[in-house]
């Protein structure tokens, strides 16, 4: 999965704090390979997460998990309208296994 959240204005730093937390509880759990945050170096307010999964259904359990709940809910208030994102199919390349 690829995700692009835009902050508030003054607010990237602290949504990249919350995201990075989150980056260490997905650590934790069942089917992550990586949850990665970039900062947008043309647009000061955006930050962009990389996810990969085993499948679906294990980030889907993710989300039903209290500590990704909470993030999520911290989060929010940071973030300047809807979350953009696409669900991608990894067919290979350097830096991760299929």
């Amino acid at each position: 999965m690829m995700g692009k959240l835009t902050a508030l204005n003054g607010k990237r730093g602290m949504l990249a704090e919350v995201l990075l937390r989150a980056s260490q509880v997905a650590a934790q759990m069942d089917g992550c390979r990586s949850y990665v945050i970039f900062e947008d170096l043309r647009d000061e307010t955006c930050l962009w997460v990389f996810e990969t999964w085993d499948s679906k259904d294990a980030h889907d359990a993710s989300l039903q998990d209290e500590r990704v709940r909470s993030l999520i809910a911290e989060a929010k208030p940071m973030i300047d309208g809807m979350p953009f994102g696409a669900e991608l199919r990894l067919i290979g390349g350097h830096g991760i296994s299929c």
